[in-house]
């Protein structure tokens, strides 16, 4: 059918977001389903499993499998909670962070995570790096278009928790871990399991890899005061510590920063608050948003939209 056929003009631009958030309420549950399902069978089914391979290939970065599994089943249940906002969304800028802020990034990310469990469980880490880098890049992009155009204030709290929370920890998953560990994985920097007495070996470039992503994390919580970046990093780094053996540079630059990360977010709150400043950028203040609703001037888009976007 033409478009002049319908009934709908779908050059309007309320129009086309209609159909953009019917498009994602179909998609991004059928995506999710297809990575769950697809993580699910090649970790409880298939033998080896998941994590089977990955104590077949130990690195100086390795993370514990079983934490790993616990991190993806947390961003599992964001996404379903995400998924029902979907739904149930009726705030327009609520579904402008969900159609123009994350959109479909996330359904090629839960795409990419599925053809990801398949390459590992095959072996085949040279595609599983460029999957895991894909992956990366895809869910930077969601999270940057969020925190520019969608920021997260304190009037909407279910946006932070079902739309900007799940997205920040599935990205960091990632840049965290994964995609470094599959890397190493590709360039040969693992030891045999049999040969214990080698786990030192590449433990400067580990040591430069987690250092890199941990100072990283501070500054973010530091600057941002960001609760789930600091869970998240917190939790990497507990599981590549955990999992043994590490050599020291590695074990204890992980163990540092599972510490000084949650000091930091406490240091940086009771300094803001002690200064009675503002917090820039992780929560607009509703006086600053009323300001700039104000002081703009709605275009004949915005009028026209309300009827149809909410």
């Amino acid at each position: 059918m033409m478009d002049s056929e319908l009934p709908l003009d779908t050059s309007h631009p309320a129009v086309r977001d209609y159909l953009a958030l019917i498009r994602l309420q179909v998609l991004t549950p059928l995506s999710l389903l297809i990575n769950m399902a697809t993580v699910m069978v090649c970790t409880l089914v298939v033998n080896p499993n998941l994590g089977d391979i990955s104590r077949l290939y130990p690195a100086v970065i390795a993370p514990e499998p079983s934490m790993v599994a616990i991190y993806l089943v947390a961003i599992y249940l964001g996404q379903i909670g995400y998924c029902v906002l979907l739904v149930l969304a009726r705030k327009r800028e609520t579904k402008d962070a969900l159609v123009k802020g994350v959109g479909l990034p996330l359904v090629f990310a839960n795409w990419v995570m599925a053809a990801w469990a398949i390459a590992w469980l095959f072996q085949a880490f040279l595609v599983a790096v460029v999957l895991q880098g894909i992956l990366l890049v895809l869910l930077i992009y969601a999270n940057v278009v969020l925190l520019v155009y969608h920021a997260p204030t304190a009037e909407r709290p279910v946006d932070i928790a079902l739309i900007h929370a799940p997205m920040r920890a599935f990205m960091i998953l990632p840049l965290g871990v994964m995609f470094a560990y599959n890397l190493f994985i590709t360039l040969g920097m693992t030891w045999s399991p049999g040969e214990p007495q080698h786990y030192g070996k590449h433990q400067w470039t580990g040591l430069g890899v987690m250092l890199g992503v941990n100072v990283i994390s501070l500054i973010i919580v530091v600057l941002r005061r960001d609760i789930v970046w600091c869970v998240a990093a917190c939790w990497i780094d507990a599981s590549i510590w955990i999992f043994k053996p590490k050599p020291f540079p590695v074990f204890i630059t992980t163990v540092v920063f599972t510490i000084v990360l949650p000091l930091a977010l406490v240091a940086s709150a009771l300094w803001v608050k002690m200064r009675g400043g503002r917090r820039e950028g992780a929560i607009r203040l509703p006086e600053e948003e009323a300001e700039e609703r104000g002081g703009a001037q709605r275009g004949p888009r915005e009028v026209d939209a309300e009827a149809l976007w909410g």
